[in-house]
């Protein structure tokens, strides 16, 4: 993961060397630091000695640029863990490993790259190390006596994504929340500059928007929950009428995991044997659906999101409902402001941009659809009274 370090003193100049090994130390050691978080938060042993091993090549990686810099006179000094390791590692202890599973691999496949024009990393074989931690997980998994889920494995490995971004989910879902509400109050706000009637608008925009998303969600899931069904039904009636072709393609299944054919053979035997166990793997397997989740449930998907619009959607309104007049709707828009920030610099968690940049960014994007919204507001309003 990337990171940057200021140059500390010594007998020569860090130079540009000198800053890019600071810099590749400050990730290495970002990195460790982050996968010991995850391996503190994960409530299963072998997934757990799973991140501990990565955390340990981190570590190691970490001692070649301690090296490079003790080989240029600069000394490595003081490092802690960036704001986004320590952020991402918080995270994880609150609400598990899953939660920020997705962002870690976006930002480590982001810099798996970083090493291929390094030299100095490509003669210590680092950007091999770096895309081989996929078959390290691999690896583990087969001795360790106790065996990681397939599913588990997945995940490590940013494949299985199915479920979305819970955190990136969140995060967009109360910008949405703000910058429409936002702009809905600074519409009325330049039409009718009566602060009761912007604030009963502000409120059911609230209200309506919170509701629409909701049911957006509850549809979408609703409607997946039920293809998945009909999927495994027909997937049900395919085993029942033709078990050999199914069993044919079990056999498929398990020779592109890399078993040998009469392995394969077996195992799909002993499958076909147990209907249930068949269907469930073929469903898994073939369709990519868990039988026991089809997406989740449709009515906690709507409730989170009409609580995150809902939740973003509040910071318009909240000042207009203590104040009045003039001060109500600047304090509407500084409470907006600073939420469009915090939104912003969130966003950069799964960006890896620079915090100040992606808030203020957020800031510029999100008061820029306001102005235009009080401006056309404050034409029409301007029209009609006319």
């Amino acid at each position: 993961m990337s990171g940057g370090g200021a140059g500390g003193g010594g007998a020569q100049p860090a130079g540009p060397d000198g800053e890019r090994y600071r810099a590749n130390l400050q990730g290495e050691l970002d990195g460790a630091s982050l996968y010991r978080a995850l391996a503190q938060a994960e409530p299963n042993p072998a997934v757990a000695e799973v991140y501990r091993r990565l955390a340990a090549v981190e570590d190691a990686h970490a001692e070649l640029w301690r090296r490079q810099l003790a080989a240029i006179g600069q000394p490595p000094g003081a490092h802690r863990p960036g704001w986004r390791s320590r952020m991402l590692g918080l995270l994880a202890r609150r609400f598990g490993p899953d939660f920020v599973l997705p962002v870690v691999h976006t930002l480590e496949r982001a810099d798996s790259s970083q090493y291929d024009a390094q030299p100095e990393a490509v003669a210590a074989r680092l950007p091999q190390a770096e895309r081989s931690h996929a078959h390290i997980v691999q690896a583990l998994a087969a001795r360790a006596s106790a065996g990681v889920p397939g599913s588990v494995l997945g995940r490590i490995e940013g494949r299985h994504r199915s479920g979305g971004n819970t955190l990136r989910a969140a995060v967009l879902g109360a910008n949405d929340g703000l910058v429409s509400n936002l702009s809905l109050v600074a519409g009325v706000a330049g039409a009718a500059g009566d602060t009761r009637t912007v604030l009963v608008t502000g409120l059911a925009g609230l209200v309506a928007g919170a509701c629409s998303m909701a049911m957006g969600e509850w549809l979408s899931v609703t409607s997946s929950r039920e293809l998945y069904r009909a999927q495994i039904a027909t997937e049900k009636d395919e085993l029942e009428q033709a078990p050999e072709e199914e069993k044919a393609e079990l056999v498929l299944i398990y020779q592109s995991k890399g078993l040998s054919q009469a392995q394969a053979q077996a195992l799909a035997d002993r499958l076909m044997a147990r209907p249930d166990t068949a269907l469930d793997t073929l469903a898994r397997e073939e369709l990519g659906i868990d039988p026991q989740q089809l997406g989740g449930s449709a009515a906690s998907a709507a409730a989170v999101s009409f609580g995150l619009f809902a939740l973003g959607a509040l910071f318009p309104v909240a000042p207009l409902a203590l104040l009045d007049g003039r001060p109500a709707l600047v304090g509407a828009i500084a409470s907006s402001a600073a939420a469009l920030f915090a939104i912003g610099a969130a966003t950069s968690l799964f960006t890896g941009r620079h915090p100040l940049f992606a808030g203020s960014r957020q800031l510029a994007i999100g008061l820029g659809a306001a102005a235009i919204t009080y401006g056309l507001g404050r034409l029409i309003g301007v029209n009609l009274g006319g």
